[in-house]
């Protein structure tokens, strides 16, 4: 193995092993490791033909003291339970998760970046339904895998920034749909904004389906804002039914309070973002992606930020990553240990 850390992306790079589980009939088995990357699927599946399936992503940090931790591990396994209950799965119990992702870094250790290399382990637990049945309606069956890839930053320019588009023509979940679970369907359902944003060197902000007068997602991530009046600081963040409820955003909210700064979950409209003075995209992938300007083509109207990350994001980032890597004491208890 001779993998150059320093330049990973966010990229699939193969790993020896995946952890594989199935169920059947509500009964899971146990979980194992197999070098076999294939999965065997009827061509009748509910998970192929209906989309019935959900994923999550987190990582392991290889951190200062030589320890490895993993993200908060326990609430993406809350999180693919209460999507796997959305869509009619038998959600993998919770110990069943943390048991296949442990397994998975046990197995592939030699695929953690090594500390200060800005590489992280990256985990894709994907659920999926394994039913054969062409007629329409929830499978029972299913399988479990974990798949272990080592990635770099999510976005080319890491944590830097990046200028994003306001995009009113798809949109990329309804308000009383799939949007508040992770299911693949409303990522696919991004995909054609997204890469006509790309083509145009933007990255994509969605509005709600409803009105498109509200922010809903940038990228496939949570938007942050921070406002700044003299020493008053606020961090607003959207609140909104076809979101996913994003376990970083959420970690970092949790750092505001404890800054002082007022934290803020409500509808916000387009044209707010003309008094906030510095904006972000935040997830499990890029952390936080700060962003340059945002462009809003339907109303000829450009909000700038600085181009380089705020003094708040800066700080926000730096204090979740300090934990993550463990530079810092983990009062809050999100990180998973493993010597």
């Amino acid at each position: 193995m001779n993998i150059d850390w320093s330049k990973l992306t966010f990229h699939y790079t193969e790993t020896d092993y995946i952890v594989r589980a199935a169920c059947k009939n509500g009964v899971w088995e146990q979980p194992y490791a197999t070098r076999d990357k294939m999965i065997p699927i009827h061509a009748a599946a509910t998970g192929l033909h209906y989309g019935q399936e959900c994923f999550e992503g987190l990582k392991a940090f290889r951190g200062v003291d030589g320890k490895v931790r993993i993200f908060r591990m326990e609430e993406n396994a809350k999180r693919m339970y209460q999507s796997a209950e959305g869509l009619l799965m038998t959600p993998v119990p919770t110990e069943l998760f943390c048991e296949a992702v442990l397994l998975a870094l046990k197995m592939n250790m030699n695929f953690l970046p090594p500390y200060e290399t800005g590489a992280t382990l990256y985990f894709r637990p994907l659920l999926i339904a394994t039913t054969p049945d062409i007629s329409v309606g929830p499978g029972k069956d299913c399988e479990f895998v974990v798949v272990p890839t080592p990635i770099g930053p999510y976005f080319p320019n890491g944590f830097k920034g990046m200028p994003a588009m306001v995009n009113r023509s798809v949109d990329r979940a309804a308000p009383k749909g799939t949007g508040c679970w992770k299911v693949g369907g409303n990522y696919a359902a991004s995909f054609r904004a997204s890469e006509a944003a790309h083509a145009m060197g933007y990255e994509c902000m969605f509005t709600d389906a409803k009105t498109h007068k509200y922010i809903d997602e940038c990228t496939a991530s949570n938007f942050i804002g921070i406002r700044r009046i003299g020493e008053w600081q606020e961090y607003l963040t959207p609140r909104s039914t076809a979101i996913l409820p994003s376990i970083t955003n959420d970690s970092l909210m949790t750092l505001a309070k404890e800054m002082g700064m007022k934290v803020t979950r409500r509808r916000i409209r387009v044209e707010e973002l003309a008094d906030i003075q510095e904006a972000a995209a935040c997830g499990t992938a890029c952390v936080i992606s700060p962003l340059t300007k945002v462009v809003d083509p339907d109303k000829d109207v450009t909000y700038s930020f600085s181009d380089k990350p705020g003094p708040v994001l800066t700080k926000l980032y730096h204090a979740l990553q300090d934990i993550q890597y463990g530079r810092v004491e983990d009062k809050y208890g999100w990180c998973t240990i493993v010597e």
